[in-house]
């Protein structure tokens, strides 16, 4: 059971969860449909499920020459890679067919277009060039939209918002965990920004500079009536706390410093998106 949990990445579907729920809440003017909420997390957990097993299909062999990865089900031979790609392609499938019919057609597309770019771009893109961590941020940053049009049947301005937020979010919490892994990487073929610019200087400076967008878009839901003052406060100085591990990883760049830029990331989003959910129904 651990390593079918393993192979569809558990605590990053569960993730994945959270901030489709959060668009879910946020685009609900009223009381929450529990039924609605329910049957979308069912949709967006398989789907998430399945692109992270059919992910690791694809990156068995680069996964067996990582330190980090060789333990994984599939290289290290617990899970056969006709299994895992099997269990991939039906989840995958269930996910996002569950969405178009028990949800909506737009959430249900939006669903497949999460898994094609996770699957068919930004996996093979990742041996090819550092520019990965940019694709790889766009079907990162739709799950709280799939939320949102779930509850509101279109995008609109609060589901951009809300991938904006999620977009730059991932930038530094990435790059901070290439930093940390760089020879890790490159012996797995993946040429990460750290591997082709061993230095750290480009790496520091973008993360910081992620980090610095990211503070004037997170207070875009306060300015879309998304939620008030006590989210706009909070998320202005999570975001300089934020900042400021960015900036210490780009003055510094050693191991330290990103990795307490790793720890700043995935405190600062649970908090920021408590903080929009709570202040929404406070609102």
């Amino acid at each position: 059971m651990n390593d079918w949990l393993v192979l569809t990445k558990a605590r990053i579907t569960a993730l994945v969860l959270v901030t489709a729920a959060t668009g879910y809440v946020l685009g609900t003017p009223g009381r929450i449909d529990a039924t609605g909420l329910l049957a979308l997390l069912l949709g967006v957990g398989m789907a998430s499920a399945g692109a992270a097993a059919l992910n690791q299909f694809c990156e068995r062999e680069a996964d067996g020459r990582m330190r980090r990865t060789a333990s994984r089900p599939v290289p290290a031979g617990r899970i056969s890679p006709r299994d895992a790609l099997a269990a991939g392609c039906l989840l995958s499938a269930a996910g996002v067919a569950w969405l178009a019919i028990a949800v909506n057609p737009l959430t249900g597309f939006l669903g497949l277009l999460t898994v094609v770019l996770y699957i068919a771009v930004y996996t093979p893109l990742k041996p090819r060039t550092p520019f990965n961590t940019l694709v790889g941020a766009i079907p990162g940053a739709i799950p709280p939209v799939l939320g949102w049009t779930a509850a509101t049947g279109s995008v609109g301005l609060g589901g951009w918002a809300l991938f904006s937020i999620l977009f730059l979010w991932q930038l530094p919490h990435f790059l901070a965990i290439a930093w940390m892994f760089k020879d890790d990487y490159a012996r797995g073929g993946f040429p990460m920004l750290p591997v082709v610019d061993p230095g750290g200087a480009s790496t520091g400076r973008q993360a910081a500079l992620y980090n610095l967008a990211l503070i004037p878009v997170s207070l875009t839901p306060t300015l879309l009536g998304l939620a008030g003052g006590i989210y706009f406060f909070g998320a202005l100085v999570l975001g300089v706390l934020f900042l400021a591990c960015g900036v210490a990883m780009a003055l510094d760049r050693g191991r330290g410093s990103a990795r307490r830029l790793l720890l700043a990331s995935v405190t600062y989003l649970p908090i920021l998106l408590v903080l929009l959910v709570l202040d929404r129904a406070a609102a």
